[in-house]
């Protein structure tokens, strides 16, 4: 059995490629399976099956389209809701992909219908895809359903969890593909980059805690706040996302980016919030794209769903944001590529402000100077400046009639949400 990991770092998730040489199963695909494509003609081999583990909550699926364009069976629970045509599958159901055995199981938690696969290959390997649920030494959130379900299906999530558990050998891989970095998850995960079902056992607290009262209170004492563009993720998903489309557009007019920017339609410029702090066209908002940013996560977070976007960068920055933003259904933005206000609109009026450090800061704000506090609020209530006033950077929209006149101090925890 060969596994080959597709990474997505942007939103915290994993695809994977299984085969056995010859044949494949994709393993919740994102949008843009053009990497996963390649993956495919690297490994020389050919897709017969796409499965999901759940109705995602935090992406669109590339799963019905590659299932398509493969003549793929797509694999996803009989009890899901959905548009379209596809094989049933079921708790305890055992699939045959070439010389792999894939067997569903029943891990509800992040959704009432999760599933998980235990894939075996007849000669002692076996892997276990555990999508949303078992992750590196935490479990799935539970509250992205309903909220009314929340606590419903974190006792669900317990019994589940721990039969999956003693039904993989000890050995075997565990894949999920949530939780390196991705909100789906229900309190930190372990930064682990691999991992087994063993040290799972020994470490995870849905498998170590024997009280399942008390791992429900813990669960849900961990679930803070996650993007909001998470609400309309289930609903396409449940119909069939269409084909990205990814191709940077030609440039803007000038005039027409001034005119966007005058009416206050939403520009985003994506280079370092640095280089955007020292200047940047009047009217644009600061989401830096970069690796290991969270451009996508809170750019669907703090903008409305879906209005007309423009993306201010480079070509490359521009290019890789399209992608990104594809893949939580911010479709096909307009973009002037350029290295910044002088080249994207002349003569356009341009802004800037000042970044400090620590020192520069009023401890104790006075009259006319507000410290203003972005992180979200489990973060502030943590540990927090004396006298700072706390709005998540998520929530300014709707309550910026909250923060007093006044010189704005503005931060966060590394600098990002702050150049927001």
């Amino acid at each position: 059995m060969g596994v080959v990991v597709i990474e997505t770092p942007p939103l915290g998730d994993r695809s994977y490629l299984v085969h056995d040489g010859t044949v494949a199963l994709v393993i919740d695909p994102q949008r843009d399976t053009d990497r996963l494509e390649a993956a495919v003609r690297e490994a020389g081999v050919r897709i017969t099956h796409v499965a999901e583990t759940h109705i995602h909550n935090d992406y669109l699926s590339g799963g019905l389209q590659l299932a398509r364009a493969h003549r793929a069976r797509y694999l996803a629970n009989a009890e899901d809701e959905v548009a379209f045509e596809r094989p049933p599958v079921r708790d305890g159901d055992v699939v045959a992909v070439g010389r792999l055995r894939v067997r569903a199981g029943a891990t509800p938690g992040p959704t009432h219908t999760h599933l998980s696969y235990i894939v075996d290959d007849g000669g002692g390997k076996q892997a276990v895809f555990s999508g949303g649920s078992l992750l590196y030494g935490s479990v799935g959130r539970t509250d992205l359903v309903r909220p009314e379900n929340t606590e419903a299906l974190a006792r669900d999530q317990y019994a589940p969890a721990r039969r999956l558990a003693r039904e993989a050998a000890p050995e075997a891989a565990l894949y999920p593909t949530h939780g390196f970095g991705s909100f789906c998850s229900s309190g930190p995960a372990a930064r682990a980059r691999s991992s087994t079902m063993a040290e799972q056992l020994a470490g995870n607290h849905a498998l170590t805690d024997p009280d399942q009262e008390h791992f429900v209170r813990e669960l849900m004492a961990n679930l803070g706040a996650y993007p909001s563009y998470y609400a309309h993720m289930a609903p396409v998903n449940r119909h069939g996302a269409g084909p990205p489309q990814l191709a940077v557009p030609e440039s803007l007019d000038p005039a027409e980016l001034q005119r966007r920017l005058r009416e206050g339609e939403w520009v985003v410029d994506v280079r370092n919030r640095v280089a955007y702090a020292s200047s940047h066209l009047r009217g644009s908002v600061s989401f830096e794209y970069g690796k290991g940013s969270s451009f996508t996560s809170y750019v669907g977070w703090v903008l409305p769903w879906n209005r007309p976007l423009t993306l201010l960068g480079s070509r490359q920055e521009v290019e890789n944001a399209i992608r990104d933003l594809s893949r939580i259904g911010f479709e096909s933005p307009d973009a002037r590529v350029g290295t910044g206000p002088a080249d994207w609109a002349p003569g356009a009026a341009t802004a800037d402000y000042p970044r400090v450090g620590w020192d520069e800061v009023p401890r104790r704000p006075g009259a006319g100077e507000v410290l203003l506090d972005v992180r979200r609020a489990d973060e502030y209530a943590r540990s927090h400046l004396g006298g700072a006033l706390n709005i998540p950077v998520h929530e300014l929209l709707v309550r910026l009639d909250r923060i007093p006149p006044g010189r704005l101090w503005v931060h966060c925890a590394s600098g990002y949400r702050a150049g927001v």
